[in-house]
């Protein structure tokens, strides 16, 4: 089992920055891939961002590319989302994810078998 504790979260003007990271422990030598999803109220949870853990390919969601950035660092078992250039519609709870090698979709949340708690980030206009 992997555990995951996210931070970073906050308020933040429409145009600012936010760095999310979330920090994996336990079988940590389990992880294949990790990702950030968010879920704004009422509304499903959708993927964001993902990682491959062992080869650093990432995945975005279109409306985020340009704008956020995923990194991982192994040594520390952490892995980041830079946000910049913040909308209003990114106001969501944002939560970290991990996941093995099956099923190989990183985009499904189905995929992901621990999470964090999640983090709230809002963005005012």
């Amino acid at each position: 089992q992997v555990q995951l504790v996210e931070s970073g979260g906050g308020l933040v003007q429409a145009g600012g920055s936010l760095r999310l990271s979330c920090a994996a422990s336990g079988r940590t030598s389990s992880i294949y891939a990790m990702g950030w999803f968010r879920q704004a109220p009422g509304k499903e949870r959708k993927f964001v961002a993902a990682i491959r853990w062992s080869n650093n390919i990432k995945w975005y969601e279109d409306s985020v590319k340009g704008r956020f950035a995923i990194s991982r660092d192994n040594a520390k078992n952490t892995v980041s989302l830079q946000m910049n250039n913040l909308k209003p519609e990114d106001t969501a709870v944002y939560y970290c994810a991990s996941k093995g090698p099956l099923p190989v979709d990183v985009l499904d949340s189905l995929a992901y078998d621990s999470w964090g708690q999640g983090t709230q980030v809002t963005v005012s206009s």
